[in-house]
């Protein structure tokens, strides 16, 4: 299970979820690989430039999987890239499905899919059957409860590990990124689609 949850540590963060208050959006990068090594990856970006990021050591590969709405049930930790809505509930931009057990970056806070989007990490409460294959969802972590609309098109993945033969040029990566006191761009894991789709988040 230990190694199953770092392989996950890349597609969410803690960022200070057990505060009241909303955390900052974590840094991450997006793109396309163009070179690897065994200590760093070079990514060209989807707006254009290109980052190189160090990888520790232990790194690891998390595959975002694709599955039905139906993947997601009462007691399944979850997260969710979502926009808020003038009532105070969420629409889902995405939705990834943790394995049983996994349970990581807990919380409400502020991400970059979109301008003013957020990510819930949480609980499934209650599931409801909405319009047009759409499910309504109530997400509970330790500081609230939330209730997100997950549209019937939006992706939905179910997070796998993977290795990392599977990280090479021309594959789309997503990543948690933090910079050291030298100003290095530095990862601990490596999000990639499944065979070769780009990483919902």
């Amino acid at each position: 299970m230990k190694k199953m949850a770092m392989a996950f540590a890349a597609v969410t963060l803690v960022a200070g979820a057990a505060q009241a208050q909303t955390p900052a959006a974590p840094s991450v990068v997006r793109g396309v690989v163009t070179a690897i090594d065994a200590g760093s990856v070079t990514v060209k970006g989807e707006k254009g430039g290109v980052q190189k990021v160090g990888l520790t050591p232990n790194w690891s590969v998390a595959v975002m999987k694709p599955v039905t709405v139906d993947a997601i049930q009462p007691g399944s930790f979850i997260g969710t890239a979502e926009m808020p809505k003038k009532d105070g509930t969420g629409k889902s931009l995405e939705v990834h499905v943790f394995p049983p057990g996994v349970k990581m970056g807990e919380g409400h806070y502020g991400w970059d899919l979109k301008k003013g989007s957020m990510m819930t990490n949480g609980t499934v409460g209650q599931v409801v059957a909405g319009k047009k294959g759409s499910r309504q969802l109530e997400v509970s972590y330790s500081y609230g409860k939330r209730k997100i609309t997950v549209p019937a098109n939006v992706p939905i993945v179910q997070i796998a590990g993977g290795t990392r033969a599977q990280v090479k040029p021309g594959i789309p990566v997503f990543m948690v990124v933090q910079k050291t006191s030298a100003g290095q761009l530095m990862a601990g894991s490596i999000s990639i689609g499944e065979n070769g789709a780009k990483p919902a988040m």
